[in-house]
């Protein structure tokens, strides 16, 4: 087959997931092609074969109309087009809908997301999502949520996508613990809370600091009255960087920002609580690479957390407050036997998640229209 894989501006996850398409792919002798913006395609390994495609994050009609044509060009000779993003998959049907009947390929689109913060970006983000409903053979979400959606807004063919983490081996736990104690200066049998995420709203990485301020100040949450209070390290970049640290700083010195990191891995074994307070993710990777490194997980229930983990975390309502989030965090922190059993659950789950060949092969399934809703 010869697939035409799309993306708009995309993070790192979808991206990512891309890649590992792109990959798979190749490598059972397809022929991926992918059309994406330019500063995507240097950021990402998607091969010799990529199409510019000049589309931003917003409505650009000029820009848009250039966009379709290019993907109209490109699907002339495509198989299967498999948009990335409810942006791409819009500029994906209305490319298609001018071929003619014949010549039109099997379109799969998979929603990434849920809908972004604010009223503007909302109105937008239903728009596409309608066009995508009703103009893709069939609509993939990354959780559950994202499939009522689709279904709500007119798709008659819906399937979950399937977005693993590549597998990893478990590394040496005391290891990681001395090379991040040594990072951050932490004195023997200081523990560390640790959150991974991209610095935007979605992720309420200003929640994780101002729980962990509140476990700060009422130390009886942490069980022993002369236990040394923990530290919180967050692991990620991205544009809310600048008030994410005015938070940490008013929260004191045990608030440790990171940046990017290549050791995501290794600062997970480290961790003594891997913490999620997102208001929303799809099947998060990070936390299956928690999994994979026999973390004792804390995450807010949203979106398709709860499918990855099942019953390896601590899961809090979507509304929880910093006391909330505290209070838990603390109680795994205190508790060394349910640390231990969390740990136990977390490595058994993930031997139970999908494998990067799972994807691939529910991809194969979705190109072929042999889909089961």
């Amino acid at each position: 087959m010869r697939v035409l894989l799309v993306t708009g501006v995309v993070a790192g996850g979808v991206g990512r997931h891309v890649e590992m398409l792109v990959r798979g792919l190749a490598a059972r002798g397809h022929d991926p092609v992918v059309a994406c913006p330019g500063a995507v395609a240097q950021r990402f390994a998607f091969g010799r074969d990529v199409i510019d495609l000049s589309t931003g994050t917003r409505p650009d009609p000029a820009g848009d109309l250039r966009a379709v044509a290019t993907l109209r060009r490109a699907m002339t000779r495509a198989d299967v087009v498999h948009a990335h993003g409810l942006r791409a998959g819009a500029l994906a049907v209305a490319a298609r809908a001018s071929l003619g009947r014949r010549r039109r390929p099997r379109l799969v689109v998979t929603s990434h997301n849920a809908p972004p913060e604010g009223r503007a970006a909302r109105v937008v983000y239903a728009l596409l999502e309608a066009v995508v409903a009703r103009g893709a053979d069939l609509v993939l979400a990354v959780s559950p949520d994202l499939i009522v959606r689709a279904r709500s807004a007119g798709a008659t063919r819906t399937a979950l996508a399937v977005v693993p983490a590549a597998r990893a081996e478990r590394l040496d736990v005391q290891a990681a613990r001395r090379d991040l104690a040594d990072e951050l200066g932490l004195g023997p049998g200081e523990r560390v809370v640790l959150a991974v995420g991209r610095l935007a709203p979605q992720k309420r990485l200003d929640l994780a600091v101002q729980a962990h301020a509140h476990l700060l100040a009422h130390a009886h949450l942490l069980g022993d009255a002369h236990a040394a209070a923990p530290h919180l390290v967050i692991a990620g970049d991205g544009p809310g960087r600048a008030e994410l640290e005015a938070v940490a700083a008013r929260a004191g010195s045990r608030v440790h920002l990171l940046g990017h990191r290549h050791d995501v891995p290794a600062l997970l074994a480290a961790a003594d609580v891997v913490l999620s307070t997102a208001r929303w993710e799809g099947q998060p990777v990070w936390l299956q690479e928690a999994l994979q490194q026999g973390a004792a997980v804390v995450a807010t229930d949203v979106g398709g957390t709860a499918q990855v983990v099942a019953d390896a975390a601590v899961l809090l309502p979507v509304d929880a407050g910093p006391a909330q989030v505290a209070e838990q965090v603390g109680r795994v922190l205190a508790d060394t036997i349910l640390r231990a059993d969390l740990r136990r659950r977390a490595l058994a789950r993930s031997a139970q998640l999908p494998t990067e060949d799972d994807a691939l092969e529910a991809a194969f399934t979705a190109y072929l229209g042999n889909d089961v809703d």
